[in-house]
């Protein structure tokens, strides 16, 4: 675990001197003060701290790669006021940082700014979607099991022709899930009563002909850093085990106005991180010696292994693609603010996305469409049009794709290259790209400062060792190290960050989408920056037998050119129907088999 940082014998702890910031293993050394509120006027509570000294700062500013003359040195420590740098006895700065922790502040309340990605370059065609068409004749299997793995438009059409209730069909997906989770630990909590009362209702609308939309009647499952009244909403983390929120996550109670079922809060990694939760590690149901992936590990692992028909999960910075990837199923990561994120987790007030699991690309377009908008409760989420088209073919379609990306040579790469392959062949005319020169890399000090900041008061308790995970890249040690990132390095970073959303406007002007590996070339982290919309779907296995996964990007609130060009490499190809054979699938097709790097 790490420790506030100390340069040398003698010195003092500068974290702890310059923030009044103590860890667990400084707290006698250098107490942190408190400051009260009483009748209106500050009560001085602050205990005796050491003065801040130039071996400090020097020390400081070694961290922060910064070099101050002498006289600069002499000058911040002789400095004092109301409003000055008083780095010399108590200080001013550090009375200030007091007062401001001073102040409750829960993991819902969001900064005075928020983030807000540039325009699209090009107008978004204004119609309502088209979205996949309920089959016109579809038979109730003789084993209910058997429709686990449909997707949404034919569990629809069983519903709406009454050979289904909603209710039958929840029994079947809450069994399942009963049975299976003790191999994928994918569950956190199944809402049954909650489930079958929503069920009953949606047979009650569709028997008085009530159809409000093709998810009605339809069993889905969350993340469990959506809230849910009179359920724990843990963040997957063991001090937030009990923790219940008294509220409806706002995605989650449009899904339920539209009529559909939810069964069960799945697994999120500790504090929307990997695959580890409180409870253990949520398993790939391809291959159950190895975890999902996170930090949608439960979603993607239900929503892969038949557990449920679709799935909510969240991204910061590949939550969505990640799992998705790894258990073979298809993920949609909306722009940024194109649903609302009001009711859940935040991790990153300025990169955190809502979007659905599901079985397919159309599917996606469909979730979505029920999910997006704008919400008054989330300052950050906005309206707009989706103008989605089921059907859309490729012939024609502008496609950039990230040409360095796919000519390295990579495990899977002959996977991502076959991709380009039935683009060309369905019509798709290729544009090769490479993404803008920045240092981007070095922007995840802005994911770090808005997760610590988050999570400000969970290390500052010390509760962060409730942790599983205490390694030097897990969720404790970010924190903490992120206390050394210099505010005025974050608002620089976010000022690169601005150029990249420029540049990324200016470089999609000529495409309709582009694709990328899902991993390679660093098209992950930029479009996490910068908002940009991701499709991941599925494109083969590797030798080792993991599925494998490509991304579909639109420009700025361009889900839709991404879905469809997305559904119709799907179309083309049978990656999407595989389904993993010990939970009832049909297992790996034919044409994969000694596929990929």
């Amino acid at each position: 675990m790490m420790r506030a940082f100390s340069f040398g014998s003698g010195r003092s702890p500068i974290l702890a001197v310059l923030t009044g910031i103590s860890f667990a293993a400084l707290a006698s050394a250098a107490p942190r003060g408190l400051r009260a509120q009483q009748g209106g006027a500050e009560a001085d509570t602050m205990p005796t701290r050491p003065e801040v000294t130039r071996a400090d700062l020097e020390a400081a500013l070694e961290v922060m790669g910064l070099s101050y003359t002498g006289s600069e040195l002499d000058t911040l420590l002789a400095r004092r006021g109301r409003f000055g740098n008083d780095f010399s006895g108590r200080g001013d700065r550090r009375n200030a940082y007091e007062a401001i922790r001073s102040v409750p502040l829960s993991n819902a309340d969001r900064p005075a700014l928020f983030f807000h990605p540039l325009p699209p370059a090009e107008p978004i065609a204004d119609r309502p979607p088209e979205l996949a068409p309920v089959p016109g004749e579809v038979k109730r299997p003789a084993k209910l099991e058997e429709v686990a793995f449909w997707p949404i438009p034919k569990l629809a059409a069983l519903l709406r022709s009454g050979q289904v209730t909603s209710v039958e069909l929840t029994r079947m997906y809450l069994a399942r899930l009963r049975r299976f989770d003790p191999e994928l630990h994918a569950v956190v909590t199944l809402t049954d009563s909650l489930a079958l009362r929503q069920a009953s209702r949606a047979d009650s609308d569709f028997a008085a002909g009530k159809v409000k939309s093709l998810v009605q009647g339809i069993p889905f499952g969350v993340k469990d850093l959506y809230a849910v009244p009179g359920y724990p909403t843990t963040w997957g983390a063991k001090p937030y085990e009990h923790q219940v929120i008294d509220e409806t996550a706002t995605p989650v109670g449009k899904l339920e106005d539209a009529g559909a079922v939810l069964v069960a809060k799945l697994t999120s990694g500790a504090l929307a991180m990997g695959d580890v939760w409180f409870g253990g590690m949520t398993r790939n149901p391809w291959n159950t010696e190895e975890g999902s992936s996170g930090s949608s590990a439960g979603p993607a692992a239900a929503v892969s292994a038949g557990l449920v028909p679709f799935a909510l999960g969240t991204e910061t910075l590949g939550s969505i693609v990640s799992p998705s990837t790894r258990t073979g199923i298809t993920g949609l990561r909306p722009s940024f603010g194109r649903v609302s994120k009001h009711g859940v987790m935040a991790l990153s007030w300025t990169m955190d996305k809502a979007g659905p699991l599901c079985r397919d690309a159309s599917d996606c377009a469909i979730v979505f469409d029920v999910i997006r908008g704008p919400d008054p409760a989330d300052p950050s989420a906005v309206g707009g049009p989706f103008p989605y088209r089921a059907g859309t073919g490729l012939a024609g379609l502008r496609v950039g794709y990230l040409k360095s990306a796919f000519d390295g040579e990579r495990q899977g790469g002959e996977l991502d290259r076959a991709v380009l392959d039935v683009l060309r062949a369905r019509g798709a005319r290729l544009v090769p790209l490479e993404l803008p020169d920045l240092p981007v890399n070095a922007l995840r000090i802005i994911l770090d400062a808005e997760a610590a900041a988050a999570f400000d008061t969970l290390t500052r308790s010390n509760r962060d060792s409730l942790l599983v995970r205490q390694t030097s890249n897990a969720w404790p040690n970010i924190f903490r190290s992120a206390r050394f990132i210099p505010a005025v390095e974050y608002i620089e970073a976010n000022r690169v960050r601005r150029l990249l959303q420029e540049r990324m406007r200016d470089l999609l002007k000529g495409v309709d989408v582009y694709v990328s590996p899902a991993f390679a070339g660093g098209n992950l982290l930029v479009t996490n920056l910068t908002g940009h919309p991701c499709v991941a779907v599925p494109d083969g296995f590797r030798k080792n037998g993991d599925p494998a996964s490509i991304t579909f990007c639109g420009r700025m609130y361009g889900e839709a050119a991404a879905l469809e060009a997305a559904a119709a490499y799907q179309a083309a190809t049978p990656w999407d129907e595989a389904h993993p054979e010990a939970f009832g699938g049909h297992g790996r097709p034919e044409a994969s088999s000694g596929g990929g790097g």
